[in-house]
């Protein structure tokens, strides 16, 4: 779920450098080309060379952004997590929050992602969450920022420091802040070498015709979208923007027209990432499209106004004349536009939230009941996260909460449907484990993924024990499935009517024992220490319940019934098959204690 767009992507497959080489070329030689046309004067520059140079430049500078982001992640992802999990519904709040959060961990995408996560398990309200993806918009100009110091020329010393912290120290958390100044020194190492390679641009007349063409903002905005759209990367755009303003190749009307269109070409992104996912990540793509249209529709005709505000607020060069004095003031007059324009947005729309809230439930309204129903397919593990893992494991506790809704439904239906249902009821109660399998497998792959991560060993302590408990929850829905409807379908076979004073024992102790799941899942999905331990603390409760019910069973067997002996069979296995199950509910909660406390495993 990625509503705010993919700034940075977890990893670069060769069909995406591809896209990205092929990208590179529409704001440079393609440009160039497409405007000479066949009767254009013969090229006074290599085209190929200059393309390689581009696009070698680019790799570096997004994989500079990766390594940084990662690493940020790496560093900050919990208390990311727990600043977002403590929002007031204070709407400002929500903004600085989003904001904040955005601008440490250099992606807007985590932040969605964590906030549908949120809207999903009840914890914020959509309305609420409106607020932080309007805020995670404007972190994101912090990558502009970066981009706009000049400090390209001691670009190979910060790469040298990173690499020295990453490779010679053994300190986990040193080795994180080297990856990040590595990054960094990446990102401005990556632009130095696309900077370099459109120097020559500077004298190439049809590409200056083009850039003269750019002034049209209808025009910038279009290409910008395209571009961004095409390589599904907003900091990449933001990146060559400045580039191509260092190099006094863009004035500022043109290169925040660019900037505009940069915006609406990460809402495709947006939109294409939330395709297939639950309700509320496409309600949040959904905000991000209208916010980030709408909010360029509003300054289309005031970039001349954006510019003479930025003008002012930036540093000026009077010294300097022609492109050396666009090359040294417009790049941080880009960035600034950049924060400019997104404050500005927020700030206006953001009184707006509980109708912008309404508009977009009105346009994506949530399924019917029944159709709802039949989507056996996960709600928390978004790919997204798997760079975070800290934050995927999070999700995988979620989405153990969401499989344990359908296990709890098994053992809700599958007592009455035991005692007294029909084979109809019986085969609705399987069915679900169908619905359960599904969601184990899911997780299972997911935590798969999460395995090839660089795990600490506190994240593999916790990968282990998520493992477990998938594994004990799954067992549980099984135990449901193959044995207690058998054995309901045993008691149709042999006409086995099971009596009153029976059935009250075996629901009494059916209670108990569902109590005791359903406080092993939630535990599992809080990491609850003390509701853990309370699931095993039952351990003395169920066995004096078992006790008394195979009592009342044994005082049963010479009651003179029809079908007795069979009956008792039944009944003692549905006892058994119910202990079992708490067994499983029991190492489902010992998985969440730290120092492994609890009675010793005993055999089923």
């Amino acid at each position: 779920m990625t509503p705010a767009g993919r700034e940075h992507r977890p990893a670069f497959s060769s069909r995406r450098l591809l896209l990205l080489g092929l990208a590179s070329l529409p704001l440079t030689a393609l440009a160039a080309s497409v405007i000479g046309g066949k009767n254009s004067p013969p090229t006074s520059i290599d085209l190929g060379m200059m393309g390689m140079t581009l696009f070698g430049g680019l790799a570096l500078f997004l994989y500079g952004m990766e390594q940084m982001a990662t690493a940020l992640k790496a560093v900050a992802g919990d208390r990311m997590k727990n600043i977002l999990a403590r929002l007031t519904t204070n709407r400002f709040m929500g903004v600085v929050t989003g904001a904040f959060v955005t601008a440490v961990i250099q992606s807007s995408s985590v932040t969605t992602v964590l906030v549908v996560g949120f809207i999903t398990a009840g914890l914020l309200s959509f309305a609420q969450s409106i607020g932080i993806i309007m805020g995670a918009n404007i972190g994101t100009t912090i990558t502009a920022q970066i981009i706009a110091f000049k400090v390209t020329k001691i670009a190979l010393l910060i790469i040298a420091v990173g690499f020295a912290a990453l490779f010679i120290s053994k300190n986990e958390r040193i080795r994180h802040y080297g990856a990040i100044t590595m990054g960094l020194g990446l990102v401005f190492f990556g632009m130095n070498v696309m900077s370099d390679g459109m120097s020559p641009l500077r004298s190439y007349p049809p590409f200056l015709d083009f850039m003269t063409q750019l002034e049209n903002p209808i025009l910038g905005i279009l290409v910008a979208a395209a571009f961004t759209a095409l390589i599904q990367s907003s900091s990449a755009t933001t990146g060559i923007i400045i580039v191509m303003a260092g190099q006094g190749l863009i004035t500022l009307p043109a290169g925040i027209a660019l900037i505009f269109g940069s915006n609406i070409g990460t809402c495709v992104t947006a939109l294409l990432a939330a395709i297939g996912k639950p309700r509320e990540a496409l309600r949040a793509a959904v905000v991000h499209v209208l916010f980030n249209v709408a909010g360029v529709l509003l300054w289309l005709g005031f970039i001349p106004l954006l510019a003479e505000i930025v003008t002012w607020l930036s540093p000026s060069h009077p010294d300097m004349t022609g492109n050396a004095r666009l090359a040294a003031e417009v790049p941080r007059q880009i960035a600034n536009a950049h924060s400019l324009f997104n404050i500005a947005n927020t700030f206006i729309f953001v009184w707006f939230t509980g109708q912008l809230a309404r508009l977009v439930e009105w346009l994506v309204p949530d399924r019917p009941l029944e159709e709802e129903e039949l989507l056996a397919r996960p709600k928390y593990l978004d790919e997204e996260l798997l760079t975070t893992p800290s934050l995927a494991l999070d999700r995988v506790r979620l989405e153990i909460e969401h499989m344990g809704e359908t296990v709890n439904k098994m053992l809700d239906r599958i007592m009455p449907a035991i005692l007294s249902g029909d084979r109809l009821a019986l085969r609705n109660v399987a069915r679900l484990d169908d619905r359960v399998d599904t969601l184990y497998a899911a997780t299972i792959e997911y935590l798969g993924k999460i395995s090839k991560q660089s795990l600490s060993d506190s994240q593999m302590d916790q990968f282990l024990r998520l493992m477990n408990a998938t594994n004990e929850l799954e067992n549980i829905g099984d135990t449901i499935e193959t044995n207690l409807v058998v054995l309901g379908n045993e008691r149709i076979d042999q006409q086995v009517a099971i009596s009153k004073p029976t059935q009250k024992v075996l629901k009494g102790f059916h209670h108990s024992v569902a109590e005791a799941v359903g406080s092993a899942i939630a535990s599992v999905a809080r990491n609850d220490e003390a509701l853990a331990r309370s699931v095993i603390g039952m351990k003395r409760e169920i066995d004096r319940l078992a006790d008394s019910a195979a009592l009342h069973q044994a005082q049963r067997l010479v009651a003179e019934e029809p079908n007795r002996i069979p009956a008792y069979t039944i009944e003692m296995d549905i006892i058994e098959k119910l202990k079992r199950i708490y067994y499983f509910a029991k190492r489902m909660a010992k998985t969440v204690l730290n120092d492994h406390t609890g009675e010793k495993s005993e055999a089923a």
